[in-house]
């Protein structure tokens, strides 16, 4: 027979486990800083999957002078919530034009987050192969360069970084608006590493891939190794969530085009949005279902891909 004592255990243990139940129903449905909604991916989200663009904030450290993003804080602890969240397991840091070429909070950041991450730094023409040896081991992978806002080195910069990082494998990151970019064409066809480019390149909508933009990217992919981000539909979309439309169709083009050279990124937390209209990342990590529906590429740029450009 069962003794009172034993009951009021058992009892315990029940309402204990219920607690914990609600408990972790309640973290599933946590609101994560800075992205709006509460709900998973609707598809299945492959082990190793990666976000490759994402920035952290923190008011600690200074912004560079002249830097005109200026987004409230956002932390490691607050990033891991959105990881969980949509289930990825790794991800790419990427240097905002907030902080110019001081790449302190970047390194501190990959190093908090461990063996899940890199990073992607600021640079510009001074940086010394001892420094490049050291942010190297510290899991950066690459430089990036910008048009589009001030901050970080100026695009002159871009060639002679280009050639002291390509010994360690590294790539440019390049965020510039399309028109932009065809005008650099001969520049970044030139470049000794390869180069990414941000948020699918900036083309413009309602252009998109008709834009002269896409046929340099494109020529770059095919004659010198180029990658383009999946990222930023939400930024120059004119028809907005939950379709993105327009910005589908230049996402389709280039899945389409060379799925063997993209890969995804949230872009959270999105500091270009007002505080009160993030988007909802597991929105914009849908979209990719749909610009992939066949589940193998969609595991290789979210997967494959990404294991390949920053050698996780």
């Amino acid at each position: 027979m069962t003794s009172p004592m034993t009951r009021r255990a058992h009892l315990a243990t029940l309402m204990a486990g219920a607690a914990l139940g609600v408990g972790l129903r309640a973290a599933r449905a946590q609101t994560v800083p800075w992205s709006s909604g509460t709900e998973r991916p609707t598809f299945p989200v492959p082990p190793g999957a990666t976000d490759c663009h994402h920035h952290i904030y923190d008011a600690r450290f200074p912004a560079a002078p002249g830097a005109t993003l200026r987004p409230p804080d956002a932390s490691v602890a607050d990033y891991q919530l959105l990881m969980r969240r949509l289930g990825l397991t790794r991800h790419v840091v990427v240097q905002p034009s907030t902080y110019g070429v001081d790449n302190s909070l970047l390194v501190q950041s990959v190093q908090e987050f461990g063996p899940t991450a890199r990073g992607i730094a600021m640079l510009n023409a001074s940086v010394t192969t001892e420094a490049l040896k050291r942010l190297d081991g510290a899991g950066i992978r690459g430089v990036r360069f910008g048009t589009r806002l001030p901050g970080g080195a100026p695009i002159t910069d871009m060639m002679p970084v280009a050639r002291k990082i390509a010994e360690f494998g590294w790539h440019i990151q390049l965020v510039s608006d399309g028109d932009k970019i065809v005008e650099l064409a001969d520049t970044l066809k030139s470049l000794p590493v390869p180069i990414v480019f941000d948020h699918m390149g900036h083309l413009p909508e309602p252009a998109g891939p008709d834009h002269p933009g896409f046929r340099v990217i494109a020529d770059l992919i095919e004659k010198h190794g180029a990658w383009v981000k999946l990222t930023g539909a939400y930024i120059l979309s004119k028809v907005g969530p939950p379709s993105y439309a327009d910005r589908s169709r230049l996402a389709r083009a280039y899945v389409q085009l060379a799925p063997e050279r993209l890969v995804w990124g949230s872009d959270w937390p999105h500091p270009t949005s007002p505080a009160d209209a993030k988007p909802d990342d597991a929105v914009l990590l849908n979209l990719l279902a749909s610009w992939a529906p066949d589940e193998a590429v969609r595991n290789r740029i979210l997967v494959t891909n990404s294991a390949k450009l920053y050698g996780f």
